[in-house]
């Protein structure tokens, strides 16, 4: 497995690496990954790889098999030079757009929050995020959920992660929000962003994805429209406004 120092400290932007592999597609498997793969909606970090003699743009992160993290070059004139299995290199994340994805992803969960409704769908970029609601009737209220949303942001709340086993979570199915995803069970316990503590607690639920440290690092928010899509399904975006 690669070790995911993503999970360990998201505010962590460069950290050494040792080259495990290549993929026959020319990818990259590391012993530890500074770069967050591909998975819950949020996109794959990019960055740099940086080597005595080399260097390669990190262009996307997947998950590989049996919990490894593969690295994805770019190759905008053709094939890339690899490191070669063994080499210490330097993982230099793109850190503004990490960021980013990090305050939107935490702005969808204070969403799923102001609207208390099962979650079918959602995704996160760098300027935008949005949540398919199982919401048959756009709600009225659009404005006062958007204030409600930016309240929440102000009261600088922190967000903080705990672990629970497989077995907790079947007891509490209430936790998962999503309908269409369902965390990965197998590895015998499951992650938990909590978002507030005690009596300020908001919001608890499993996820796999980066996020701030407190709810008021995310900045203000502003809702796009209610979109149907389908005959149950609603979907809201929410822009970052700076």
């Amino acid at each position: 497995m690669t070790e995911p120092l993503y999970r360990t400290d998201t505010y962590l932007k460069e950290s050494e690496g040792r080259v495990l592999g290549h993929t026959p597609e020319g990818a990259l498997r590391l012993d530890q990954s500074l770069f967050y793969p591909h998975g819950g909606g949020q996109p794959g970090d990019t960055g740099l790889l940086v080597w005595e003699g080399g260097k390669l743009v990190v262009a996307d992160t997947r998950k590989g098999e049996a919990g490894e993290v593969v690295l994805i070059p770019a190759t905008p004139d053709g094939p890339v030079r690899l490191p070669k299995v063994g080499t210490t290199v330097r993982q230099v994340l793109d850190w503004d757009r990490r960021h980013r994805h990090m305050r939107v992803h935490t702005a969808l969960h204070l969403l799923s929050v102001v609207i208390p409704l099962p979650v079918t769908g959602g995704s996160v970029s760098a300027d935008k995020g949005r949540l398919d609601f199982d919401m048959p009737n756009a709600p009225d209220d659009r404005d006062d959920i958007e204030a409600e949303m930016n309240e929440l942001i102000a009261r600088d709340l922190a967000v903080t992660e705990d672990w629970i086993s497989e077995e907790e979570l079947a007891a509490n199915p209430g936790l998962v929000k999503t309908m269409s995803v369902m965390p990965p069970m197998g590895a015998g316990r499951i992650r938990l962003i909590r978002i507030g503590q005690g009596a300020d607690q908001v919001d608890l639920q499993p996820c796999g994805g980066t996020h701030v440290g407190r709810t008021g690092e995310i900045g203000r928010v502003s809702l796009g429209k209610f979109e149907k899509k389908g005959r149950q399904n609603r979907r809201v975006t929410l822009l970052l406004d700076s």
